[in-house]
């Protein structure tokens, strides 16, 4: 079975009334997998809190000691995006450990899905654009510093470039960040990841995969990770409040086969996020982010 990786905490979070974080995705989109003929293919885990000690060996101590106990001043929270609380504190330790949880998962079972995770804008020492910690490079440091992994590879597919990956891996040989992204999103100023495949405002399904399906073989050929973390974000979608690109739903699902794929072929373990998605409509969002975890079900049996 695929480990389905979630905690009731990721939308348990209170945000003013026209904040534009969908935080109830996570649950309607575990409500609709329940309810999906491929759900019997799922095993739940549910994740503990990740500890202060450990994303300090990740994350400056300072950061981390000055969010958990709400000690960071008002403009650092005003970058992060969220009001500070004892639920957004909870959901965020959770949602972290959830990543790290599905890569354990992953070495085990080839694959695991997390219903959360992706905070890629969260660099060392501060936090942007609705993320505080990176569960990616968190998830990757603590499988090579367990000895499961000597080389992981982050696929970043969500639109916006993750930045703070890039930032955190900068020298590292055994983490290689590659994002592909919109080059006209967020972040105005790019950081340089080990791969930065930008796309131009307004590109589709065929050059968005025909771009993919040129990238992946040579990173896997390359690198020959240990690990893959995938970031399915699906703020590339045509009709996405925050994306710039023109992906259809099929082209979404076509991208995540592509991925889970490759890595099912290379027989390389693989641990996907959600990652990034805005829309009004929560039903649209579910579908959205639900392709991943159809692509699994069909590949993955």
């Amino acid at each position: 079975m695929i480990p389905l990786v979630y905690h009731a905490s990721y939308s348990r979070l209170a945000l003013p009334s026209r904040h534009r974080f969908p935080i109830s995705k996570y649950q309607r989109l575990f409500e609709y997998l329940c309810q999906t003929p491929f759900s019997g293919q799922f095993s739940l885990c549910s994740p503990k809190p990740a500890n202060q000690t450990a994303l300090a060996s990740v994350h400056c101590p300072q950061y981390v000691a000055g969010f958990i106990h709400n000690r960071l001043d008002p403009k650092a929270m005003r970058r992060i995006g969220f009001p500070w609380s004892e639920h957004l504190l909870t959901r965020t330790l959770h949602s972290v450990a959830g990543t790290e949880l599905a890569a354990r998962k992953a070495f085990e079972h080839g694959i695991a899905l997390h219903i959360s995770g992706g905070y890629h804008h969260a660099h060392q020492d501060f936090g942007s654009g609705y993320c505080i910690f990176n569960d990616l490079v968190y998830s990757a440091r603590r499988m090579i510093n367990q000895g499961l992994a000597d080389k992981v590879l982050i696929v970043d597919c969500d639109v916006h470039q993750g930045d703070g990956t890039a930032t955190m891996t900068v020298g590292d040989a055994n983490i290689i960040s590659c994002s592909i992204h919109c080059r006209q999103n967020f972040p105005a100023r790019k950081a340089d990841s080990h791969y930065d495949i930008e796309l131009e405002k307004g590109a589709g399904d065929d050059e968005y995969l025909s771009t993919l399906e040129q990238i992946l073989p040579l990173l896997i050929l390359t690198h020959r990770p240990d690990l893959i973390l995938y970031d399915a974000g699906v703020d590339v979608h045509a009709e996405d409040e925050l994306g710039l690109l023109q992906l259809s739903l099929e082209g979404i699902f076509r991208r995540d086969m592509s991925v889970l794929r490759h890595a099912r072929d290379a027989a390389i373990p693989i641990a996907c996020v959600t990652g990034g998605g805005y829309c009004k409509d929560p039903l649209q969002l579910t579908l959205r982010h639900s392709q991943l975890f159809h692509a699994a079900a069909m590949l993955y049996r």
